[in-house]
């Protein structure tokens, strides 16, 4: 007659999870019966496992023991890390406001030179263009009558004088 999962677990004191790691590992030979049940043959699970008297279940198994152990010590690990962690993203937190701030600060100081520069330039440009203010020239005075300036027309005046003179 062979055990199923649960009546080998109760055979030996074990739990259920353990057996069927055992199986799955290959510490214990089994089969699937046709439903897709267990089969373990007792001797075989016996030759790996101690049996345990009827009724009587053992209040802590060596792997119990094992595995609290190990919980504890993967427990203090993780908050090691997690303590670790936290004090890593608090450097990176305060390194990347550093940074920040540098980058301000050199912005600020590029915008400042930038201007600087552009007030220079508007004083070469000054020093080398003229910068004295040149007299508008003044409209000429709309000329009457035949649309001469007044020059040319006391000009026109005198010129048949001048024909005859030569």
């Amino acid at each position: 007659m062979a055990y199923s999962l649960k009546q080998a677990a109760d055979a030996t004191g074990r739990t259920k999870p353990s057996v069927l790691r055992a199986t799955q590992t290959g510490k214990i030979s089994a089969t699937k019966s046709a439903m897709g049940e267990w089969e373990i043959d007792p001797a075989e699970l016996h030759r790996v496992y101690p049996p345990v008297a009827a009724g009587v279940t053992p209040t802590v198994t060596p792997d119990a023991a094992e595995t609290s152990v190990a919980i504890m010590l993967l427990r203090a690990e993780l908050a090691a890390k997690d303590e670790r962690l936290d004090l890593l993203q608090e450097e990176r937190e305060r390194e990347r406001r550093q940074l920040t701030e540098r980058i301000t600060e050199i912005w600020d100081r590029l915008a400042r030179s930038e201007e600087e520069r552009r007030e220079k330039d508007r004083q070469l440009t000054a020093l080398l263009t003229d910068q004295q203010k040149k007299p508008q020239p003044t409209p000429r005075a709309a000329t009457p009558g035949n649309g001469h300036p007044p020059t040319q027309r006391r000009f026109r005046r005198l010129m048949p004088f001048f024909r005859r003179t030569q």
